[in-house]
């Protein structure tokens, strides 16, 4: 017992030294360690545990004292009251007044303060040692004799011999096994668990330095080498005792007579004075400590106003109503009325503290963190990992269900504090811990192992001010798929013309709108001259290895004023709470835009040539998401995808990158939580004389194999592309411009010489006439024009396109890196061909419309 009691107190000494040496130590003991280490919430659960533990411990020992009082100077079964010394009568209430008398002692001892609590032990501390020097001497001085033992029964009393037969190899042969009998205090059967329980209580003293580790004047030097001489010399103690004892007394004294140690003394008055100055010792450590421990979590302010008053202090800084209030306590528990009846309860917290104390140790080895360089050296996350396995082990042996009564408890004591407790500037060991191994997973996350059949959206939205974007950041949020999504912002000056950095100011104020919103997000602000430049910047250097941005998502470049949805959203009107300080006012709609319709466009065409997808989104802050998703069951909100580009009928196909990226981003908003109730509608437009429904069939097999639920409705656009075929203005019906072959794709570099306002007026009309009006639409984003004069055209027409249409998407897909790669060997190959490939297709599309 003494092996598995001083392994477990050993392993948890070892962390206690490591974390009193890494800096400075302030008052609450093993509570201000696990707190600084663990964060508020581990700590101020701990920090209660700690507080009962040391309140049931004194409790435990008043009452050993009371024991021994009783045992010495009470009227024994069958005696006359009044005979000799034997004067205090017995009953249940009897005993708990003289506990509740000798607490009262303490209490005055712990009021005063901690120099005359500090002087007292020190005085006990003598009494102690001349004691069990006396005891030691009587081992080999004392005669054998027969000890006569008086223990109640049904019927009056019993009377036994116990033998103290000197040093006899019978006598310790005999004493070795276990063969646990009835606790004559209890009544109760013993076993390897019980024993062990109350045995145990008799280890944890040696936590008693560091409880005060805010009375030390250098605690960091004094915790390290007082608990470590502490432990050995106690551990040596101990098993000399325990080695004298079994090899001189017989098994009925040891197990009828606990105050036996006084009947073999030489000198017994003084074995009765160093039991009661050892009791009332530690009974005095453990209310001076669960005070201390009681102060600290009040002073932390962890439980608010319940703990107010525990922060009172005399004018000497002495904690009298932690004191007080822990006495209070300790009062309550002295009606168990047994020493024996609360021990496994008191060995299960200390044991919950010390596996606590191993795992902050542990936390702050794993998390490697540069700051953690303690002086002390002899430890190491084994010690730390077996010192929590010994304390787990043996809560579950002594009682497995107080031990899953306290973990319950602690459970409780966690998730309250998680959710009712102020955030701390302590500095949290859970962070590093993240952070440790999310390097680790980044590191090991590698990009040329990445598969189509695993990709997912990785978002960078731009937002030039959050209060006029407060429902797209939303939106966006809902459409990453558990990828990463970040806030990207650019801010207009030249850092060489300034004093400091301008963007540290304004990350709390982007963070907390994150918060706020409850959205995923990073945020990645920067300085540049242009938007163009920052957007580059943000594009090229957002996200670390694996986890890089592919899709670049934009607000639509309009005229229209932008309206303050921040101060509108449901995070704060519902809260009542002031939007986020740092944002300035919105822009009037007079005022100058930062960027221009060409820069607009050009961000556009630098991301597609970085192969970064590209949403557009138009008109996102009108999209009520709550209002669209809860109105009527019947029908369920709809989301209209067009997978054609609108503004190149001629080259109008289901299957390139760019339609099935969009199935992609359409499917993927349908399968977010808050989107389940949506339908998608695909809508296919045919010509007459074109075979309507195998194109529907063809296309009904594609969503089949891609796994995409969707409705099929046929639009009919013969008077769109007849518009389309008026104002075409290449040379003899032919294309404009030589087309450029991407992965099967034909792309118009010029396509926006292509169609007439009057075909993209009546293109805007088909999509608005489409019934019922859907939530949300996803539009084909053809690529920009090469020629960068043609980019205002181009913007034009986009803008001419979606006009009055509501919450639009307007959207690109490049090919992965992969398929690019793929598609590269496959030209090399098809070089010859591709180019007349293309005009083949243009010759039948042309010749099947004209005809």
């Amino acid at each position: 017992m003494f092996a598995v009691a001083y392994f477990i107190i050993g392993m948890t000494v070892l962390s206690v030294c490591a974390i009193a040496t890494n800096g400075a130590l302030d008052a609450g003991g093993a509570y201000y360690m696990i707190s600084r280490a663990l964060g508020p919430e581990f700590g101020g659960s701990i920090g209660i545990m700690f507080f009962l533990a040391n309140v049931c411990g004194s409790a435990l020992y008043v009452l050993g004292l009371v024991e021994a009082v009783v045992d010495s100077f009470g009227i024994q079964p069958g005696q006359e009251a009044g005979t000799g010394v034997h004067v205090l009568p017995q009953s249940y209430w009897f005993e708990l007044l003289y506990g509740t008398v000798l607490l009262a002692l303490c209490l005055l001892v712990c009021l005063v303060g901690a120099s005359i609590y500090a002087k007292a032990t020190f005085l006990i501390f003598l009494i102690v040692a001349a004691v069990l020097g006396t005891i030691l001497v009587s081992f080999f001085a004392t005669r054998p004799l027969k000890v006569p033992i008086r223990l109640p029964d049904g019927n009056g009393t019993e009377t036994d011999n116990g033998s103290f037969t000197g040093f006899s190899l019978s006598t310790l042969r005999d004493n070795l096994g276990g063969k646990y009998d009835v606790d004559y205090t209890t009544g109760q059967m013993m076993s390897f668990s019980s024993v062990f329980a109350v045995m145990f209580n008799g280890c944890t003293g040696i936590m008693a330095g560091s409880n005060m580790s805010g009375d030390l004047k250098r605690p960091s030097y004094s915790i390290p080498r007082g608990t470590i001489s502490a432990v050995l010399f106690t551990y040596l103690v101990y098993n000399l005792l325990a080695f004298l004892m079994c090899a001189t007394c017989n098994r009925t004294l040891l197990q009828k007579d606990y105050g036996f140690l006084r009947d073999i003394s030489i000198f017994p008055p003084l074995v009765t004075v160093g039991i009661y100055a050892a009791t009332l010792s530690a009974a005095m450590s453990n209310l001076i400590g669960a005070s201390r421990i009681l102060y600290a979590l009040a002073r932390d302010d962890l439980f608010g106003q319940a703990l107010a008053l525990a922060k009172k202090t005399s004018a000497s800084g002495n904690p009298v109503m932690a004191v007080i209030l822990s006495w209070l306590v300790v009062q309550l528990v002295l009606f168990s009325g047994k020493l024996n009846t609360i021990a496994s309860v008191v060995t299960i917290f200390f044991l919950l503290v010390y596996a606590t104390v191993n795992l902050a140790c542990l936390a702050l080895e794993w998390a490697s963190a540069p700051n953690f360089r303690p002086t002390f050296r002899y430890f190491s996350w084994h010690t730390c990992l077996l010192g929590i396995s010994g304390c787990c082990v043996m809560m579950f042996l002594i009682s497995p269900v107080s031990a899953s009564a306290s973990l319950g408890f602690l459970l409780l004591l966690l998730l309250a504090l998680h959710y009712l407790s102020p955030s701390s500037t302590w500095g949290y060991i859970s962070q590093a811990l993240i952070f440790h191994q999310v390097r680790k997973y980044l590191l090991m996350l590698d990009v040329r192992k990445d598969h189509v059949k695993f990709w997912r959206p990785q978002m960078l939205l731009m937002v030039q001010n959050p209060r006029g974007s407060a429902r797209l950041i939303d939106f966006v949020n809902d459409l990453k798929k558990s990828g990463l999504y970040v806030l990207g912002h650019v801010e207009l000056q030249d850092l060489d013309m300034l004093p400091s950095d301008p963007l540290q100011p304004q990350q709390d104020s982007w963070l907390s709108l994150v918060d706020k919103l409850n959205v995923k997000a990073f945020v990645s602000l920067t300085l540049a001259p242009s938007v163009r430049h920052g957007v580059r910047q943000l594009l090229f250097t957002s996200g670390l290895g694996g986890m890089r941005p592919n899709t670049l998502v934009l607000g639509f470049y309009d005229d229209e004023a932008p309206q303050d949805g921040l101060a509108r959203h449901p995070a704060f009107t519902s809260a009542r709470e002031e939007v986020p300080l740092g944002f300035p006012p919105l822009r009037a709609a007079t005022t100058p835009k930062l960027l221009s319709a060409r820069e607009y466009v050009g961000i556009v065409a630098d991301a597609l040539k970085m192969l970064r997808n590209v949403l557009l989104a138009r008109q996102l802050e009108s999209l009520d998401k709550a209002w669209e998703l809860r109105r009527a069951a019947s029908p369920p909100p709809t989301i209209h995808v067009w997978p054609v580009n609108l503004l190149r009928p001629d080259s109008a196909r289901y299957a390139d990158t760019c339609s099935l990226f969009l199935l992609q981003m359409a499917c993927v908003l349908n399968m977010a939580r808050a989107w389940r109730r949506a339908r998608l509608r695909l809508f296919l437009c045919v010509e007459a004389g074109t075979m309507p429904h195998a194109k529907e069939e063809k296309l009904r097999q594609l969503l089949k194999d891609l796994r995409i639920q969707a409705q099929i409705q046929l639009v009919p656009w013969d008077a769109i592309t007849r518009l389309h075929w008026q104002t075409c203005q290449g040379p003899s019906g032919g294309p404009a411009e030589e087309e450029e072959e991407e992965e099967g794709v034909v792309n118009f570099p010029t396509n926006t010489t292509q169609v007439s306002d009057e075909y993209v007026r009546a293109a805007n009309k088909l999509v608005l006439e489409q019934s019922p009006a859907p939530a949300v639409r996803f539009l084909y984003l053809p690529r920009p024009p090469a020629d960068t004069s043609l980019y205002p055209l181009y913007l034009h027409q986009l803008e001419l396109l979606t006009r009055g249409l509501g919450p639009t998407v307007l959207v690109h897909g490049v090919p992965t890196p992969q398929r690019l790669y793929r598609g590269f060997l496959r030209c090399q190959h098809l070089r010859d061909t591709a180019a007349l490939c293309g005009q083949l297709r243009f010759i039948h599309y042309f010749i099947s419309t004209r005809l």
